[in-house]
């Protein structure tokens, strides 16, 4: 069986979102044309305190511009897992990607 993704509880693995701040674009070309492939997004996390919260959320929805600490809701969240390795040793990355992220 293999593991596509992970749908959270988001309210109790991360409680309260709040907007932390844009993070990277990821764009390609495409005809010629550079293309907005996807966008993230930091979040502060009320449960989650260690890091920021990284979300990406597809080109099609457009920027997303929010104020500092404004609460946020994501749409359809889901986490992935990539593994990769350093060395001999075994890491994962999860990743989260959302629909969209509206004000909450």
């Amino acid at each position: 069986m293999e593991l596509k993704h992970i749908i959270p509880n988001m309210e109790q693995t991360f409680g309260q979102l709040e907007y932390a701040g844009e993070g990277a674009v990821e764009q390609r070309r495409i005809n010629g044309k550079m293309t907005v492939l996807s966008r993230s997004y930091n979040l502060y996390s009320t449960i989650q305190r260690a890091d920021d919260i990284v979300v990406i959320l597809p080109a099609d929805v457009g920027e997303k511009h929010f104020e500092v600490e404004d609460k946020v809701k994501l749409v359809q969240p889901k986490i992935t897992a990539e593994g990769y390795k350093i060395g001999t040793r075994g890491f994962t990355n999860y990743v989260m990607y959302a629909e969209d992220m509206v004000k909450g």
